[in-house]
């Protein structure tokens, strides 16, 4: 009876009605700002009220550490509900007093049912609930065992719709599997309003948040935090920790400028060809697509002349960030080439561009941002697409455009 009340109801509680879309209130959504700028970044501005965030990564990522912080401190300023599923209160307690995080106001709650959940929020009315995690609840009104598909999918459609028509900003925390995709039912990701996965091993001081959906602001908005002793501390200039190279000139080692979101973003990559007695010459890559990997060897042999079929190659990207786009293309290829020749490369070198199977080197967006970040972080030199060439370089750095792939080998 009580999900039957919710679908009468429309979005955040409200009675639908059909509108003209010229009649829609186009006011700007107001937002909770979270006290942290890199996950306010990601969420697309702050918290919307009544908006649903899931957020998923490895057993150790920092999930629960990071809602704790953001759970503390804006219980100072608004109502907020803790519950925890997976750990005692005592637990929760301790990891609060170890991070030093102000406790006087946060709500807490251990239980997994969910009935019992939204009665407890009613009761309080906080306008921050935080149920950690998704994975361990159940409602009563399901016979299947907590964690399964049927589980997972209604007892998250029971929170939602207490969200939306309370109006009440909630955070799923959610496993992943073994591959680092987030485990139970697709129509999961379906339902909720942002999804973001909090990368980083166990072994690794940094920690990526990734948006990957997110209905009120941009996608692959990417933000860093460094893991300390007082908990998840975020990293305003990301550029700056991925950018620890060694002094010396070194073969195989080149920075590519990134678009991340909204912002530019400079990684290192590195390349490591080396002869083999193997059959067949092991490609790996991490941090990219192997298959991209491959992809450019056999370019770089068609339309560069540097045959490369009997080396092992290797490729990573330093800091543990994953390429998704195509910039990185041409400098990939001309670390491979370097790596190769063992022909060392200019520490203030920064390349990028999208590399195609014609051995043609082509554009990318936010050209003139990527070449600003570069010069603004000491780098003289850039080897660009021809197309991302800017009328008027930045003061200090020497842009050298290319349309070949051929080109950009004889540039080095």
């Amino acid at each position: 009876a009580g999900n039957r009340d919710f679908q009468r109801q429309g979005y955040a509680g409200q009675a639908s009605d059909v509108t003209a879309l010229a009649e829609v209130d186009l006011q700007s959504v107001p937002r909770q700002l979270t006290g942290l700028e890199e996950l306010d970044r990601v969420l697309g501005g702050g918290l919307v009220p009544g908006s649903v965030v899931l957020i998923g990564g490895n057993p150790g990522a920092g999930k629960s550490t990071l809602l704790l912080q953001v759970s503390c401190n804006l219980a100072e300023d608004m109502e907020a509900l803790y519950v925890t599923g997976e750990e005692s209160l005592q637990q929760v307690g301790l990891r609060a007093q170890r991070l030093g995080l102000p406790t006087g106001r946060l709500k807490m709650l251990a239980q997994t049912n969910v009935e019992r959940i939204c009665e407890a929020a009613q009761q309080h009315n906080p306008r921050l609930m935080v149920v950690d995690s998704i994975q361990v609840m159940n409602s009563q009104d399901i016979p299947s065992a907590a964690g399964s598909v049927t589980q997972v999918r209604e007892c998250a459609a029971y929170l939602i719709q207490y969200a939306k028509q309370t109006n009440t900003v909630l955070f799923l925390v959610g496993h992943v599997t073994k591959e680092g995709h987030l485990a139970g039912p697709k129509v999961l990701e379906h339902m909720i309003d942002c999804f973001i996965m909090l990368d980083g091993d166990a072994d690794n001081r940094y920690r990526i948040l990734r948006s990957q959906k997110n209905r009120f602001g941009a996608v692959n908005e990417l933000g860093v935090f460094a893991m300390t002793e007082t908990g998840l501390k975020e990293v305003k200039n990301p550029s700056a920790i991925f950018l620890a190279r060694s002094e010396e000139d070194s073969a195989g080692s080149l920075v590519v400028v990134l678009w991340e979101g909204t912002r530019p973003l400079l990684v290192e990559i590195q390349a490591l060809v080396d002869s083999t007695q193997l059959a067949n010459p092991r490609r790996l890559a991490v941090g990219m697509d192997q298959s991209r990997l491959a992809m450019l060897l056999a370019v770089v042999h068609r339309h560069g002349g540097v045959f490369m079929a009997d080396q092992d190659v290797f490729l990573n990207v330093v800091g543990g960030v994953k390429i998704n786009e195509t910039s990185a293309d041409l400098a990939v290829v001309l670390a491979l080439v370097s790596s190769f020749r063992d022909q060392p490369l200019a520490r203030d070198l920064v390349v990028f561009g999208e590399v195609g199977l014609a051995g043609e080197i082509r554009p990318v967006p936010g050209g003139q941002e990527r070449i600003r970040e570069a010069a603004k972080h000491g780098f003289k030199r850039a080897i660009v697409p021809r197309a991302n060439m800017p009328k008027s370089p930045p003061k200090g750095i020497e842009v050298i455009g290319v349309s070949k792939v051929a080109e950009a080998i004889e540039a080095l």
